[in-house]
């Protein structure tokens, strides 16, 4: 995507709901992230070329606010703003998981985003995600444990803000004008991220590495 001239990802994901606030239907424009995945490779650097990128604010509030704005427009209820507990999967949350995931603060609960936040920040890419809720996960009492057929019955429902939400996103960038570094630095990150001598760099790494970080390899 970035070697296409990608320069912005926005992602649209199913999730299950942790708060009673958010319920079925609703999008949840999230900020932040709990990575419980274990087994994804969650780096495009690594052994001959090693980076360090902050992700300490994993979304970029550009975005957020853009896909907030579309899905509005597009008729969702809109929640700015939540924690996502990204976990492994493919099988659904235990209830001692679904209350201690609550206990932590998270709001909503899926098993994508994560390592795909983190890559997009190595390779210098503004992300955001909209969670469309499907269910209450199984800690819900008034609400049955999670079912595919619920969730998939909920998806379509939602297919067609979600489909209006990217339409409606691509009227909101193409209005946005000449692109600026943000003040999140996410366009640059990587100024500070590498920590690799240039004299111990693995060339076989480095020509994998062109695609998100040939501006800076370039540089250095």
């Amino acid at each position: 995507m970035k070697r296409a001239g990608c320069t912005d990802l926005l992602s649209l994901s199913a999730v299950g709901s942790l708060k009673e606030d958010y319920p079925p239907g609703d999008f949840v424009i999230v900020d932040q992230f709990i990575d419980r995945t274990f087994k994804r490779e969650k780096s495009f650097f690594g052994k001959g070329m090693v980076a360090h990128v902050s992700v300490a604010d994993p979304v970029c509030e550009r975005m957020a606010g853009f896909a907030a704005k579309a899905a509005k427009a597009a008729g969702a209820t809109v929640h700015q703003g939540g924690t996502y507990l990204a976990m492994e999967g493919p099988q659904f949350s235990t209830k001692a998981e679904s209350h201690m995931y609550r206990s932590w603060g998270c709001d909503v609960i899926g098993m994508t985003n994560m390592p795909e936040a983190k890559l997009a920040r190595e390779a210098e890419l503004p992300y955001a995600t909209v969670a469309m809720v499907t269910d209450f996960d199984c800690w819900h009492e008034g609400h049955g444990n999670v079912d595919v057929a619920a969730v998939i019955a909920v998806l379509m429902e939602n297919a067609n803000k979600a489909s209006n939400t990217v339409r409606e996103m691509v009227k909101v960038l193409k209005g946005e004008g000449p692109r600026v570094n943000g003040s999140q630095g996410i366009e640059t990150n990587l100024d500070v991220a590498m920590i690799t001598s240039p004299d111990a760099r693995n060339p076989k790494v480095l020509a994998k590495l062109d695609a998100v970080a040939g501006r800076v390899l370039k540089e250095s």
